[in-house]
């Protein structure tokens, strides 16, 4: 925090749940800093005392951004350090954070983490689904329509997806998204990190029928859904399961003659007409 000219902006990570998750790092930042930019100062007032951490605070959230933005840019360039916090979990995921960072690299002030907490992450592992490959969806938009339009243009999407979902109208969000993307594999996560910690794993429609069982559904919440499945492959794989003679026959059986059988047995192996005809021949 010394020897620049200009401040430096620290993005915090905030416990999701439980004040245990703070870490060191993140402590000693919260207190060498000159301000501290919270999205509800009243929540993050709580944060603060709990660890006797007395600095200034100020409010920076969706719709005071542009202004406040401006105002901290502007401490940032005489010199103070500044480090911004959201209510919970990363600066940055689904909250105005991304616009302060993108702000301070057009007036080149220097910017860097302090890792912690992310119920997406912690989510996406507990949910029991692939990990390998996800995509982060955040909230869906506030319009009916929109939350439609949005939810067809992922249709095809094959990797696990991230949902952040409020819990006034988990139960509409979790119907349209089974409506348009099918009854798949999920899971719902709620009360991550605290005494509640809840996860739902099953089908959107096992999901649906819990909730709607619990007269009161709270805590913000993460919901993990499968991909949509690769048909080409998923059809692929049934073909490599038997062998080569077996499905030419499947197809020979058909009344198709030898040439077009070798051609649909290429193309469902994923192989060439000229490889089926080489181990087919080979072998009559």
């Amino acid at each position: 925090m010394e020897g620049v000219k200009t401040g430096t902006l620290y993005l915090v990570a905030t416990p999701i749940g439980n004040l245990e998750d703070i870490t060191f790092r993140a402590l000693k930042t919260l207190k060498e800093v000159d301000l501290i930019a919270a999205e509800d100062t009243r929540h993050s007032l709580k944060l603060l005392n709990h660890f006797e951490i007395k600095k200034p605070l100020i409010s920076y959230f969706e719709h005071n951004k542009n202004k406040r933005g401006e105002e901290l840019i502007q401490h940032l360039l005489n010199g103070k350090n500044i480090a911004l916090i959201t209510d919970a979990g990363t600066p940055g995921i689904s909250d105005p954070g991304e616009d302060l960072v993108r702000l301070a690299i057009e007036n080149n002030i220097n910017i860097t983490m302090i890792p912690g907490s992310t119920a997406s992450i912690m989510a996406l592992v507990l949910s029991g689904l692939r990990c390998r490959r996800f995509s982060f969806e955040g909230f869906l938009p506030h319009d009916k329509r929109e939350r439609k339009k949005h939810l067809e243009k992922i249709l095809n999407e094959e990797r696990t997806m991230i949902f952040y979902v409020s819990p006034h109208n988990c139960l509409t969000i979790l119907k349209e998204i089974k409506n348009v993307l099918g009854n798949r594999k999920s899971a719902l996560c709620r009360e991550l990190t605290k005494k509640y910690e809840e996860i739902i794993r099953g089908s959107l429609s096992d999901i649906i029928e819990a909730l709607t069982l619990n007269d009161k559904v709270k805590g913000e919440m993460v919901l993990v859904i499968e991909g949509a499945q690769n048909k080409q492959a998923d059809d692929q794989n049934k073909w490599l399961s038997i062998s080569l003679d077996e499905h030419m026959d499947f197809y020979l059986n058909q009344g198709l003659a030898k040439k077009e059988a070798m051609k649909m047995v290429a193309k469902d192996r994923g192989i060439t007409k000229r490889e089926v005809y080489s181990l087919y021949m080979r072998k009559t």
